[in-house]
């Protein structure tokens, strides 16, 4: 558990998992120093995901027009070796929210890699069925990442793929040659839905660079959408290497 301060609360929702398998070598530009890629059967593993922030605090303070809001990020993952135990994280490639006062302060905070870019979601919940799309619009053009699932949700169940994609709990980024940022992400185990069908629709080249178009096309190795719950991000720390 982390003993930093609290930054920001919020309730993050409806949260949209594609997971592709990449070669470990696209990712070594991107790994914060201290860490290493934390690999899912020995293959390393990247998401694109899509959610919502509700709620959102920061300093306890509700920002007027900044509480509501989509992201969609795409994230990879990492361990640490804190001299004690091992702390299994994430890295960010790409964070896009539609506040630019949000994307500033990540950004000056964490040295985060948000960027402002207008968004939309559509939330459709049936009797039988729930569907969500996160809509994101790059260079004039729209992109999208929708997951359809069945609405009966479940516990995480461990040893599964889904436990090793939601269960990390620490952020990392790289500050300087010699110095990374560290913070505690905290939430309950979330509950899951059974993902019936997705689609990605996304200039890959454009969006998330060459070395990632040959990956993040055709079908995801595995599609997960998580109910979601309260969140707290503490401030951030420094680790000298």
């Amino acid at each position: 558990m982390d003993n930093k301060p609290i930054f920001l609360t919020a309730s993050w929702e409806y949260l949209a998992m594609l997971n592709y398998a990449v070669p470990e070598e696209i990712l070594l530009p991107y790994l914060p120093g201290g860490t290493q890629i934390d690999a899912w059967n020995g293959q390393a593993m990247v998401s694109v995901v899509g959610f919502l922030f509700n709620n959102t605090r920061v300093f306890g303070l509700k920002w007027p027009l900044h509480t509501h809001f989509e992201e969609v990020n795409l994230r990879f993952y990492i361990k640490h070796f804190d001299g004690k135990k091992w702390k299994r994280g994430v890295a960010f490639i790409s964070e896009i929210v539609p506040k630019p006062a949000i994307a500033m302060i990540a950004n000056k905070l964490y040295n985060e890699h948000y960027s402002y870019q207008p968004m939309k979601h559509a939330l459709s919940i049936q009797e039988d069925q729930l569907k969500v799309q996160y809509d994101w619009k790059h260079k004039k053009q729209w992109q999208s990442l929708s997951v359809t699932a069945s609405k009966n949700a479940s516990p995480i169940v461990c040893g599964t793929e889904e436990e090793f994609i939601f269960e990390h709990y620490w952020g990392y980024n790289q500050l300087n040659e010699h110095t990374t940022i560290e913070y505690g992400v905290e939430h309950p185990r979330w509950e899951v839905y059974p993902v019936t069908d997705y689609q990605l629709t996304c200039d890959i080249k454009n969006q998330y660079g060459n070395s990632f178009a040959s990956y993040l096309v055709g079908s995801a190795q595995s599609a997960f959408l998580a109910k979601g719950s309260s969140v707290i991000i503490r401030k951030p720390r420094l680790i000298h290497f």
